[in-house]
């Protein structure tokens, strides 16, 4: 992979291709303020250096771990602020840590329930179904 520099900035295809992040998604991010709007060839196509592919990078491993934009964006703060402690991140890392537990646990009862649901069904070809019956029952308090 060649090396980026100040006057060899990549187009946006290229930077796509290297971090796996969809150029539309790039063109968001530029969007809502997460990527710097990137410097223009005089053709005025987008041209990405260094920092920026790392910057894209960045976002999407921490996509792929869960964390919200806001989140991403707050991360980003700290890091842009140049006075981000360990501290801090380790904070917003254990936080996001204990919401990403609730998930699973959450995850882990719809499936238990899901499970005795599906053992219910006979499977057959009557029209009485224990899982729908159940689907309705719970949306009437039950």
């Amino acid at each position: 992979m060649a090396e980026i520099t100040a006057s060899r900035a990549l187009p946006i295809g290229e930077a796509s291709r290297r971090t796996g992040v969809n150029i539309e998604t790039i063109r968001y991010y530029e969007r809502i303020g997460v990527m710097a709007d990137p410097a223009r060839t005089q053709a005025g196509h987008r041209a990405y250096t260094l920092d920026q592919i790392k910057r894209l990078a960045f976002i999407k491993r921490s996509r792929e771990l869960g964390f919200s934009l806001a989140e991403i964006r707050a991360l980003l703060a700290l890091v842009d602020a140049g006075g981000a402690t360990c501290a801090e991140v380790h904070h917003m890392t254990t936080e996001h840590l204990a919401n990403v537990r609730h998930k699973i646990a959450d995850l882990r009862a719809m499936e238990r329930v899901l499970k005795d649901m599906a053992a219910e069904c006979s499977r057959g070809d009557v029209p009485e179904c224990p899982i729908i019956d159940a689907l309705f029952d719970a949306g009437n308090g039950r």
